[in-house]
């Protein structure tokens, strides 16, 4: 924090959010890291049972895809708990 002073960065707003706002964006983030080590362990067993180039490369799509999204809800519902 001091070099970001130092450097004229503006600090995060983390000081203005409240003690219940923290702990339900730590709530959110747990959530989200458990959801995406669930994806995790399920696109591993679609690739050891896929013996079909094609189907394991649409399996990887179909994993990043979901991936994705439960990233941009994570980051959605925390964008919206800062701006409250």
């Amino acid at each position: 924090m001091e070099r970001l002073d130092q450097q004229g960065i503006e600090r995060p707003r983390e000081e203005a959010i409240d003690d219940a706002t923290r702990e339900r964006m730590a709530e959110i983030r747990s959530k989200a890291q458990a959801d995406l080590a669930r994806l995790e362990i399920l696109h591993r067993d679609r690739l050891r049972g896929a013996e079909d180039p094609v189907a394991a490369a649409k399996a990887e799509e179909e994993y990043l895809i979901d991936r994705r999204r439960i990233e941009e809800r994570r980051d959605g519902e925390i964008e919206k708990l800062r701006r409250a």
